[in-house]
């Protein structure tokens, strides 16, 4: 051992984290048409998920979505964020979003109903969140259609 030894070990072992990293992330180029189905895949269940009012579960999670597709949180949120630009809870909270403002142009149900309807707990989850994505609440989304 002579006083370079840490440093090219150092340097050995970033150099071998490089190449892993490169590798990971080479996949998301390469695959694009696996990485699509997994996209399909993953709108489908959501929207399975969302139609079908499955009250009981809560709003969908990452974890949800993974185990449906047999893949690891990370890895959905790291293929979601190279085909879309979005992690997966974004998509979810894109997807939410979209499903509230479908009820609440095309029904006369209250923000809580639809709240409950897509799994929130409080209707002022929904609100929030709703709010921070389209800067308007949901009753002035609504009221700027009619």
């Amino acid at each position: 051992m002579d006083e370079f030894s840490q440093e090219l070990i150092i340097a050995q072992i970033e150099l071998m984290l490089s190449y892993v990293n490169r590798i990971y992330k080479r996949q998301f180029i390469t695959r694009k048409v696996a990485n699509n189905d997994i996209l399909e895949k993953t709108e489908s269940i959501l929207d399975d998920y969302l139609n079908w009012k499955t009250l009981h579960l809560g709003v969908p999670t990452v974890q949800y979505l993974s185990d449906q597709l047999h893949i690891s949180p990370g890895y959905l949120s790291d293929l979601l964020r190279s085909l879309i630009g979005k992690n997966t809870k974004q998509y979810i909270h894109e997807k939410l979003i979209e499903k509230a403002k479908e009820r609440l142009t095309n029904t006369e149900l209250t923000v809580s109903e639809i709240a409950y309807e897509l799994g929130f707990e409080h209707a002022q989850s929904l609100s929030k969140l709703f709010k921070i994505k389209t800067d308007m609440s949901p009753l002035e989304f609504r009221n700027s259609f009619h």
